[in-house]
């Protein structure tokens, strides 16, 4: 038992599961949009999230803390130089507006991670800004990428979505807050911080209602999808419903992460039946 918490907590700290519900997301992008499937987007964006996200986790703990490097450490940046170099090889298959795009998704990630300013934190420890750059983030991986590559044109429906993305990881993102609210330091001004936990769920539930709603605006619509979607909110609102500060981290990092990875688990059965 010990060996398999051992396991779990090295694929999470390598960031592999959050990689994997980007993965989800592209495809549900692709499904959505009927976009052939495009390996070099998915997987750019797979191990770009492990690169990424390894990058924002350890940066500080490595660099500025002068956390020492251990065993678990190494492998985690052996992963990362990988992922590094599969993320280059795939990057220089994609458009070239796609590649300039992810540019500015990049920046964006940086400036989440970096202090560039004199005197001032990264964008990170900016009161109440963490969780608008968190989302507009994965909108733009998920979401932006695969449509540009893919040469889609912007039409409503993509605009649709972008507001339909943000708002879910917004009220995702609102789990790991309120489950986080304990430890974080009062300066981030999170949201279950300014309006407390009642009110944050409150919020994080209301939210849903428009993210339902949107998707009868979609041209593509059809009912499959729209129940898909419903069973995936329903999961979400009881995981919303029963945050609190003395979750453990598997309840966000692994369990709330893993529910647009059953979403696309939902539309892949539903699309072979």
């Amino acid at each position: 038992m010990k060996v398999l918490k051992q396991l779990l907590d090295f694929y999470l700290n390598c960031s592999i599961h959050t990689a994997l519900l980007c993965y989800a997301m592209v495809q549900i992008t692709f499904h959505v949009f009927h976009i052939q499937y495009d390996e070099s987007m998915a997987l750019f964006a797979f191990f770009g999230t492990i690169v990424g996200y390894n990058f924002v986790k350890y940066d500080a703990l490595v660099r500025v803390k002068k956390y020492p490097v251990g065993s678990p450490l190494k492998f985690i940046a052996l992963l990362s130089l990988v992922s590094f170099i599969l993320v280059g090889y795939y990057f220089f298959q994609l458009k070239r507006i796609t590649q300039i795009v992810s540019f500015g998704i990049l920046a964006l990630t940086a400036l989440y991670t970096l202090p560039f300013f004199p005197n001032r934190r990264n964008a990170r420890n900016w009161a109440g800004v963490k969780i608008y750059i968190v989302a507009i983030c994965w909108v733009g991986a998920t979401l932006v990428l695969p449509l540009i590559n893919a040469e889609i044109p912007f039409s409503s429906d993509f605009f649709i979505k972008c507001i339909q993305r943000f708002i879910l990881f917004f009220v995702m993102i609102l789990v790991f807050e309120i489950i986080d609210l304990a430890k974080d330091d009062p300066y981030l001004q999170t949201v279950p911080q300014k309006i407390g936990v009642k009110r944050t769920k409150i919020l994080g539930l209301l939210l849903l209602i428009p993210f339902c709603l949107l998707e009868f605006l979609i041209s593509t619509f059809n009912y499959s999808d729209l129940f898909i979607n419903i069973i995936m909110v329903i999961i979400l609102c009881l995981f919303i419903i029963f945050a609190n500060t003395s979750r453990s981290k598997y309840y966000t990092y692994v369990w709330v992460e893993s529910v647009p990875i059953f979403w696309w688990l939902m539309i892949v059965f539903q699309s072979n039946f």
